[in-house]
């Protein structure tokens, strides 16, 4: 089963996603935290510059 859902995640655009990790210091503890999100490749400068 595994195999089939691999399968159907390479059709359909899936190729066009790119999981992006950014490093953001929290506020209230200076910590460093890491968000991360799964966008289209064409958004990824934009979520990268917030």
């Amino acid at each position: 089963m595994a195999k089939k859902t691999v399968a159907t995640l390479g059709k359909g655009g899936a190729k066009d996603l790119t999981k992006v990790i950014k490093a953001v210091r929290s506020p209230k503890t200076g910590a460093y935290m890491f968000e991360e999100r799964i966008l289209p490749t064409d958004k990824v400068k934009d979520f990268l510059n917030k």
